[in-house]
């Protein structure tokens, strides 16, 4: 059986298509996991195309596949995902050594190159190496035009994927296992709109919330403008999706909002959060901000400061902003904040956020809470809440006595006994299913 191995760069969704395509080629190739260094019959990458930093580090990852193929430790080479999508007339003549370029809205045509026939019926089916969480992505492409991103240009408009299918695929993934569900989309909360006439995300958790074995359902990629209010009813009622919203909000001073397109003002922002806040007792928020945005200015970032320190958001992550080619923002507006001015306003940001999160973390201490057991590091459990979701926040880490390895995917019970601004430290209490 021929050896193929796939590196997937980018977001989650990303990951999603991933383990679609390697449904798809089960039994027809021995999967060989990220990471390993050996000689494989196909190598493909899986690209993200959305910032500067992310494309440099999908071309970077190109040459060193191809460097692989050179030095006999690869066979055929095969690029798909974001990058390919957007940059598909220039990259075959810019790297020639690529045997096939694939885009990301159709996995068939790659599936084909792999001499599989796609298979719709097994579109509801992931392949690959089972976590106890997973990532369903409800929806493909988005309809918003923010200034600033690049997302519609290569995924196209937005596209629900059917309650049905959806529900088809969680039941598989309880089946392998997972206990977690992450929704992702560009715009979680826009979900259901181009299928039901309506924004249907409400529905579809209590949907998929009687899948038995799905202990918890998170949401990711919630958009400010018209957020589904009813969201949040069904978050503070359900015990099984997670008081915890990641809400891309970007920045809170009118003009960068309006300069960004994003359909809301600060007052609307300032808002919706104290209305989630009011409506689901103990959530916790997760936010990203874009600092450098043509329109800032010192005023309209200290306005973004002072809006941090009070939201007192328990999450948060920021970049600086990037001039992207096709952009309504690139076409109209002047990329006029110096480098150096940007990173300096994302290092006093974060330097703010250190101690909110700092502060989060230690009024823990001595709470008891029940988290999923992710992996096993050094005997020491690494763990999650409905408080922390999966590679962007902070893991709780607990020393078990003993067979460590035989928690992974069960829920315990356990006292936070200590923190930092990122980790938390806990014990077992008892066990919990």
């Amino acid at each position: 059986m021929e050896k193929l191995q796939v590196i997937t760069l980018g977001c989650s969704k990303n990951t999603v298509d991933t383990e679609h395509l390697l449904a798809q080629i089960r039994g027809r190739y021995e999967i060989v996991p990220e990471g390993e260094n050996v000689p494989v019959d196909y190598l493909l990458i899986n690209t993200c195309g959305f910032i500067g930093d992310a494309k440099q580090e999908s071309i970077d990852t190109i040459f060193s596949a191809v460097q692989r193929k050179e030095s006999g430790e690869a066979g055929k080479l095969l690029v798909f995902g974001c990058l390919s999508q957007r940059y598909a007339d220039q990259m075959p003549e810019l790297i020639p050594e690529v045997d096939g370029w694939f885009g990301a809205r159709d996995l068939a045509p790659l599936v084909k190159a792999l001499g599989v026939t796609y298979d719709p019926e097994k579109s509801h089916l992931r392949g690959g190496a089972r976590l106890p969480y997973a990532y369903l992505k409800i929806s493909e492409g988005c309809d918003r035009r923010c200034s600033y991103c690049a997302i519609p240009l290569i995924r196209g408009r937005h596209k629900s994927v059917p309650m049905e299918v959806l529900e088809k695929e969680a039941r598989a993934l309880a089946e392998d296992g997972v206990k977690e569900l992450i929704i992702i989309a560009q715009d979680s909360t826009f979900y259901g709109l181009d299928l039901y006439g309506r924004r249907a995300l409400a529905e579809l958790l209590r949907r998929l919330s009687a899948i038995n074995g799905i202990l918890r359902i998170r949401i990711h990629y919630s958009y400010p403008a018209d957020f589904p209010e009813d969201v949040l009813e069904e978050m503070a009622s359900n015990p099984k999706v997670c008081r915890y919203m990641d809400i891309p909000l970007q920045h809170v001073s009118d003009k960068v909002l309006d300069a960004m397109h994003r359909h809301v003002d600060g007052a609307w922002t300032r808002a919706l959060i104290k209305k989630m806040r009011e409506k689901v007792p103990g959530i916790v928020l997760r936010t990203t901000m874009i600092v450098g945005h043509p329109g800032e200015g010192t005023r309209e970032f200290k306005e973004l400061l002072g809006f941090v320190e009070d939201a007192r958001f328990e999450r948060l992550g920021a970049f600086t902003y990037s001039e992207e080619e096709g952009t309504w923002g690139a076409t109209h507006l002047k990329d006029s904040v110096r480098q150096s001015t940007k990173e300096k306003r994302l290092s006093a940001l974060m330097e703010l956020q250190r101690g909110i999160s700092f502060a989060y973390n230690q009024s823990r201490v001595g709470s008891v809470t029940d988290v999923l057991v992710d992996s096993v590091q050094d005997d020491i459990l690494v763990c999650r809440s409905e408080f922390e979701s999966p590679e962007v926040d902070g893991e709780i880490l607990v020393r078990w006595p003993e067979d460590p390895q035989k928690q992974i995917g069960r829920m315990i019970r356990v006292r936070i006994t200590g923190a930092d601004a990122y980790d938390l430290i806990a014990e077992p209490v008892v066990e919990s299913i």
